[in-house]
């Protein structure tokens, strides 16, 4: 597993970093389980300090760490200077409200005799995160806040294709004053992931990335019998019934579907629209894919960016090239993508049926999956069809009544004329093959703590 910085603009390779070696990361273990002790120990305001100062430097700095995610991984640079903006308000946001999430908690016994119950939130450890490529930061900032505000310390793989965004995260929380081992990046390979895993200093794992690595990392923790938490991939559906204002579902759906060039979990994977709107929808949708300007990221004027790798193109055009070999129909709207860098040319892809072995596939880049619907209940059953849960929307004039359709949708999110929207307060998770675990919210505070009784009984 190389560390590189390959700019997918041009595919040039920039630059290169050493794996770290098995002494090295069992040291850099060490030394996070030596700092848990003393960290655990700080109260909240000292921690806060940190976890604030870190913020305010990435709001002193934005272009300078924007410039890294549109460099390594392909990100448009307005994209990446909101991100540095998400990612310093939710370390803002665990910084001004954990000890509230985390306060003790009373508990009424219903007994004299059993004295006095309270539930008290102790941090666990050192805690190993793996890290995907698509959200460079963000990823980082909803793992790293509420842990280390918690009173965890947290230890950090980063994809392969992003080490100087990783990097730069690491030494955020150092120049914010975070003790050495509260925070670490390690340039780890696979049998590392597992060396880590397995260490006893370990006591929890997260991940965000494919189902297969959320497969090995779930196994691993669970022979271990240790907490983990997966945020792993989507196909969201997105619904359109037939009072939407065509409008607006149009230019939310073009937005759900290619932020950050459609390489989301929760980008809206699937366009379902009842039949009495589909032709005008589809025709609308078209020509906003029509309009996308391929072009260096870095140019305010481009609206397609590259894919994050060449390979990630050219898996994408697999499973397009797939679909097609088996039934569905392939629409190309505007015009040919770039040959140099590693551009996905946008499509839509209609009459894709159950039998297709694309159909329950995650497609990350810009390409639509396209369904007419014969009704509601027909949009429900297609949303519901696929064996990922992570979130959805529908659209509809009838606030009511996409509330109750929403409450029929299989996932863990779901938005009412909106394809998706992250704020630090609100809960973000999955069921199904999507994973399990929550981030962000209070709830994403409480995943890694113990859950402590302490029950206190008179002598007399």
């Amino acid at each position: 597993m190389a560390y590189a910085t390959t700019n997918p603009y041009t595919n040039e390779t920039l630059a290169t970093f050493a794996e770290i070696g098995d002494e090295e990361l069992d040291r850099a273990i060490g030394t996070a389980h030596a700092t848990f002790e003393s960290w655990r120990t700080k109260s909240f305001d000292e921690r806060g300090r940190v976890v604030r100062r870190a913020a305010q430097i990435l709001r002193d700095r934005p272009d300078d760490f924007a410039r890294l995610l549109t460099l390594e991984m392909g990100k448009l640079f307005e994209e990446s200077r909101g991100e540095v903006e998400l990612a310093a308000s939710i370390l803002d946001y665990y910084a001004d409200n954990a000890e509230e999430f985390l306060a003790p908690e009373r508990v009424a016994t219903e007994d004299p005799q059993a004295g006095e119950a309270v539930v008290v939130s102790d941090p666990i450890g050192v805690l190993f995160g793996v890290q995907p490529w698509n959200f460079p930061y963000y990823q980082l900032a909803r793992f790293a806040a509420p842990n280390l505000m918690a009173g965890n310390v947290v230890m950090v793989k980063h994809a392969s294709i992003v080490p100087q965004s990783a990097a730069a995260f690491g030494s955020l929380f150092r120049e914010a004053g975070a003790p050495e081992g509260a925070y670490t990046n390690v340039y780890a390979n696979k049998d590392q992931v597992t060396r880590a895993i397995r260490d006893p200093r370990v006591r929890g794992v997260a991940l965000t990335g494919s189902e297969g690595a959320g497969a090995s990392v779930a196994a691993q923790a669970g022979e271990e019998l240790k907490k983990s938490t997966l945020e792993l991939g989507g196909s969201d559906a997105l619904i359109v019934l037939g009072d939407a204002d065509l409008d607006v579902s149009v230019e939310r759906a073009l937005s759900g579907r290619l932020n950050n060039a459609g390489q989301s979990c929760v980008a809206a994977k699937r366009i379902i629209v009842v039949k009495e709107v589909a032709d005008d929808f589809l025709r609308r949708f078209a020509e906003g894919f029509a309009r996308l300007r391929a072009g260096d990221p870095f140019d305010s004027a481009t609206t397609l960016p590259p894919l994050s790798s060449q390979s990630a193109a050219d898996d994408l055009q697999e499973l397009v090239d797939e679909a097609e070999e088996h039934g569905a129909t392939v629409v190309t709207p505007g015009d040919p993508v770039p040959e140099e860098g590693a551009f996905a040319q946008p499509r839509i892809i209609t009459g894709l049926t159950r039998d297709n072995p694309v159909y329950d596939k995650e497609f990350f880049g810009p390409v639509a999956l396209f369904f007419r619907a014969e009704d509601e209940e027909d949009a429900v059953r297609i949303a519901n069809d696929s064996t990922f849960g992570l979130g959805g929307s529908v659209f509809t004039e009838d606030i009511a009544r996409g509330a109750e359709v929403a409450r029929r949708i299989d996932t863990g999110m779901v938005f009412v004329n909106h394809p998706t929207l992250t704020r630090p307060s609100l809960p973000f998770g999955g069921t199904k093959r999507s994973g399990y675990g929550e981030e962000l919210s209070a709830a994403g505070i409480q995943e890694f703590v113990n859950k402590k009784l302490i029950n206190v009984m008179p002598t007399g």
